[in-house]
């Protein structure tokens, strides 16, 4: 009599669908663990593609609004796009670029070497799934400061920046006989009002505060010396010097101003961008343990040079595009202060 074990044949059958099964499961955790991981190395060169993008077309329209840079097919987003994606290819479609808002969007989505605008995924191929889409997006805007810090504490009158973006070396006054200019709005002992400086109020233990142009700005101090707590700001503009770069601070601008000492009160209009080359702040002598006089002779600023009672600080006013943070932003104005900041 033949026995026939029904059992174990029964069971064999059960192992097999259960290992089928389970190599389902494994491949689509599999599946999750490689793709989703590659998916979202893609999502953030994609991103780092974007935001590049965003800021670089901002910069190009701050600097030269009327550029290729600054349009809606910009070479420099697609350049930026592909340099931030490792197998370097980023589909980049045409920019939503509001040049009277001063707004720039930019969409990037992955792109294969074949132009296919999707990435190829491995292991989830094996469960119906081949490709998918992946992208991201930046904002970016750009304008002229209207309000925000300033590094250094002084304002100085329009007419002595206007005309002047152009490069050229100049001194700008804050105390001294040779200032004196009426329609400049600067008195007879060359500062902007009696017993007035220009000085700007600090914020507490700061060198420089907040501005805002919408609102006029009140005078702090009344001597023809350096403000407190600006050491700090005197020895970074000098350490850059001297490593050959060019500080660049935005000073406010006013137009109007009125009453005298530290209740003088200045409208500012606007920031300009000024490069420092040198500074005499105070009537001591350049020296380490003085920072507020420095490269304040005719070998380092020619003519320029602050001498006697004169307080003032040298340079030229440039266009200069920052990515400083902290900013209200405004149309752009002549007076070279452009700001560039990532949005929402």
């Amino acid at each position: 009599m033949r026995r026939v074990n029904i059992r174990e044949d029964s069971e064999r059958g059960a192992i097999s669908i259960i290992a089928a099964v389970l190599m389902v499961v494994l491949l689509g955790f599999t599946a999750l663990a490689v793709d989703v991981g590659l998916l979202y190395a893609e999502k953030a060169q994609l991103q780092n593609g974007a935001d590049a993008a965003a800021l670089g077309v901002a910069q190009a329209c701050a600097d030269v609004p009327v550029t290729t840079d600054c349009s809606a097919s910009s070479p420099l987003a697609a350049s930026l796009a592909d340099s931030n994606a490792l197998d370097g290819f980023s589909n980049v479609p045409p920019l939503l670029l509001d040049l009277a808002a001063r707004k720039v969007t930019v969409v990037t989505g992955a792109q294969e070497a074949s132009g296919e605008n999707h990435v190829s995924l491995f292991f989830a191929n094996a469960l119906g799934i081949p490709t998918a889409e992946v992208g991201a997006q930046a904002k970016a805007r750009w304008g002229t400061p209207i309000g925000g810090p300033t590094v250094f504490p002084a304002t100085f009158s329009i007419c002595q920046v206007q005309g002047r973006v152009d490069g050229s070396l100049q001194r700008l006054g804050l105390h001294g006989g040779s200032y004196a200019n009426s329609s400049c709005n600067y008195g007879p002992s060359g500062a902007p009002v009696a017993g007035g400086f220009g000085w700007l109020a600090q914020d507490p233990g700061q060198c420089g505060g907040r501005i805002d142009v919408l609102t006029n700005e009140g005078g702090s101090a009344t001597g023809n010396n350096e403000p407190p707590n600006c050491t700090a700001v005197f020895q970074k503009w000098i350490s850059e010097i001297n490593a050959g770069r060019k500080p660049t601070v935005l000073l406010p601008v006013f137009n109007v101003v009125s009453g005298t000492g530290s209740g003088a009160v200045y409208g500012i209009k606007t920031f300009a961008a000024f490069e420092v080359k040198g500074w005499k702040f105070t009537g001591g002598s350049e020296s380490p343990s003085n920072p507020a006089t420095f490269h304040n002779t005719s070998a380092h600023v020619g003519g320029m040079e602050c001498r006697g009672n004169c307080r003032g600080i040298i340079g030229t006013f440039v266009t200069y595009v920052s990515l400083a943070e902290g900013y209200e932003l405004g149309p752009l104005d002549e007076y070279g202060a452009r700001v560039v900041e990532m949005t929402d």
